[in-house]
């Protein structure tokens, strides 16, 4: 076989890759660009199908979305209710990986299937049993505490546990799977220097993880500002989430529910690039300390 044959092969093997990364990623991207630079434009009375044409706008519908009070408003919501989920879900999960490479620890196996269960759960199917779990005529939570979990002081706590129940166990997984990949003659030389096990998970193997944590802080906030299914799901339950809560709700609202296409396309690409930004803006903060460099 020629050199230049098997050079085909690779891309041979990539090409159904290659083939649904263009139909399903690339070219319904391609198709939400040309969505957001173009808008109807009614002539006359616009009543027959002949006065509604569709025209180039070019940034036009970017400057509406930037202006829009109320994406600006479910931006707010969302950075609140992703520090709490962030700070408690990832708190959570370094702490459960920490306690389960522990020498001492007992039934691990089942604690980690435990821990991890919920993130197999449906993220519907998860907010339904917890929406019925706040509702005041159900609810034993309420029978408790005497709190409204459903009120509008308390529904963005009330989502970010649905978050943080379904989603510790997967950054667990992850930071577990980094802990047992370090060495243990790492901890045994940290033990004969005279280190106490809390001593070798602050300076021994927090440090190592440091990548790891900065991996999933990066998945979650991410996930975070792409929040859909919580506040949709529970919205049927009570009147204290608006139809643009989220910006994706917002999203969905202009493109299903009010039929305006160029908004919301250009909304959404609003959206990913305010999520690159931020995503790429964490990285950079903590690159230095993550990575070693300068």
């Amino acid at each position: 076989m020629k050199r230049s044959q098997r050079g085909m092969w690779p891309y041979l093997f990539l090409t159904p890759a290659i083939v649904l990364f263009t139909l399903f990623l690339a070219v319904p991207i391609g198709y939400t660009v040309y969505l957001a630079m173009r808008r109807t434009k009614v002539s006359g009375l616009g009543l027959g199908r002949g006065a509604r044409t569709e025209v180039f706008v070019g940034f036009d519908n970017f400057a509406a979305a930037l202006a829009d009070a109320e994406l600006w408003q479910g931006w707010l919501r969302v950075l609140g209710y992703g520090a709490l989920v962030l700070a408690v879900m990832l708190g959570l999960a370094l702490l459960f990986a920490l306690l389960l490479d522990s020498a001492r620890v007992r039934l691990a196996r089942f604690s980690r299937i435990a821990i991890f269960l919920p993130y197999a759960v449906p993220g519907v199917a998860a907010t339904l049993l917890w929406g019925f779990l706040y509702l005041p005529s159900l609810s034993p939570i309420r029978e408790v505490l005497d709190v409204d979990l459903l009120g509008a002081s308390t529904i963005t706590y009330s989502m970010a546990n649905v978050a943080v129940w379904g989603g510790v166990g997967f950054n667990m997984l992850v930071l577990y799977t980094t802990l047992r990949a370090i060495p243990r003659d790492l901890y045994e030389a940290a033990r004969l220097d005279g280190a106490s096990e809390f001593q070798i998970a602050v300076r021994v193997k927090i440090p190592i993880l440091t990548p790891a944590i900065i991996l999933t802080t990066v998945f979650s906030i991410i996930a975070t500002i792409q929040v859909f299914t919580e506040p949709t799901t529970l919205r049927p339950l009570t009147n204290t989430i608006s139809s643009t809560w989220s910006p994706l709700m917002k999203v969905y609202r202009d493109a299903f529910v009010t039929g305006d296409l160029y908004s919301a396309a250009a909304t959404s690409i609003v959206i990913a690039a305010i999520s690159l930004v931020l995503s790429f803006g964490f990285l950079r903060v903590v690159r230095n300390r993550a990575f070693g460099e300068g």
